[in-house]
């Protein structure tokens, strides 16, 4: 489900040691402006390289100030889409800074989906390379193909390498207003983490479990996602509470 929060934005960071091998044209005009060293392409604008492409009206590529062979930065202006094999990537703008090693992409939503799923911030989504991390703010909504969906104020994703040596989501945090929402019923909470393998999310504190009228309280669950089960656990604060719905049973003729 959360595995789709930066795979665009990991696998279409643009190396400025390959900067020579994209591909940049546009409708309008592609300049080069010598002073402030930068190459700006206006009108349905494209860069491409392999796979993958960043669509915008507006690019602009500005070259290292020690290194003019080297592009340092990287921003995507107005109606953004990026793809990539089966995931695609909109957005309002997106930049791509070497030196702050990140690749930020904001909207009103940015949006992000896989064959998996979809995720949409209100805010940005951003991704630090070195760190292997993603982060998520502002009205966070992942969806999953099954329709689940965990609301957030921020998700950040840390990615870990898989049996191929490829990077995955290892686990996600989930902070802040967080509520997930299966066919089954709504769980609310402070905080979660989500794990990618288990698909399992562990909630912590304030947490209200509703399913079909019958409610849970507790400061500690999990909610399976692959069976849409979920339960409250024991901790050291105090009791579970809940509430059952009693099933009237029909009047007999």
């Amino acid at each position: 489900m959360l595995r789709s929060i930066s795979f665009v934005l990991m696998v279409m960071l643009i190396s400025p040691a390959l900067a020579e091998d994209i591909k940049l044209n546009a409708d309008n005009r592609v300049e080069y402006h010598q002073h402030e060293q930068k190459l700006v392409a206006i009108g349905n604008a494209v860069a491409s390289k392999g796979n993958m492409s960043i669509k915008a009206h507006r690019l602009v590529g500005f070259y290292d100030a020690k290194n003019k062979n080297k592009i340092s930065r990287v921003e995507a202006h107005q109606n953004v889409v990026m793809s990539s094999d089966q995931t695609k990537a909109w957005g309002d703008d997106m930049i791509y800074d070497v030196k702050a090693d990140s690749a930020v992409l904001t909207g009103k939503p940015a949006r992000i989906k896989t064959p998996d799923g979809e995720i949409s911030s209100s805010g940005s989504i951003t991704y630090w390379q070195s760190k292997q991390t993603a982060v998520a703010e502002n009205n966070v909504i992942a969806t999953d193909k099954r329709g689940n969906k965990i609301f957030s104020d921020k998700m950040t994703a840390h990615f870990v390498k898989d049996k191929a040596e490829k990077l995955a989501v290892g686990k996600v945090d989930i902070a802040g207003n967080v509520k997930i929402v299966t066919k089954d019923g709504e769980i609310t909470a402070d905080s979660g983490t989500y794990f990618a393998d288990d698909r399992l999310v562990k909630l912590f504190n304030n947490i209200t479990i509703n399913q079909k009228g019958n409610i849970l309280k507790g400061d500690l669950a999990e909610t399976n996602l692959n069976t849409g089960i979920s339960k409250i656990l024991s901790n050291k604060k105090g009791r579970v509470s809940g509430v059952f719905k009693e099933t009237k049973k029909e009047k007999n003729k």
